[in-house]
């Protein structure tokens, strides 16, 4: 298992908009991706389960990947998120 904790920096928090975008990059790959904050883990491959963690900004999130591509999808995953500017 692959796994990033990361800073949400987007004054909004994790909005709908990033989080589709990240979504969208999830469920591109094979791998269990999950999302956690505040002790609640949440598959990211899941709009409504990301919207529903409801992540201000100034949180640390913890990303997880587990499968045979994992590697590629942390990667991915943390790039999308630093592209759509919601991560430091």
């Amino acid at each position: 298992m692959k796994q990033i904790s990361v800073l949400v920096i987007d004054p909004v928090g994790l909005h709908a908009r990033p989080a589709t975008v990240a979504v969208n990059a999830a469920s591109k790959f094979k791998s269990e991706v999950k999302v956690a904050y505040k002790g609640r883990t949440v598959n990211m491959k899941s709009i409504m389960g990301v919207m529903s963690l409801g992540i201000p900004t100034q949180s640390e999130v913890v990303v997880s990947c587990e499968g045979e591509d994992e590697e590629i999808a942390i990667k991915t995953i943390e790039e999308v998120l630093r592209a759509q500017k919601v991560i430091a």
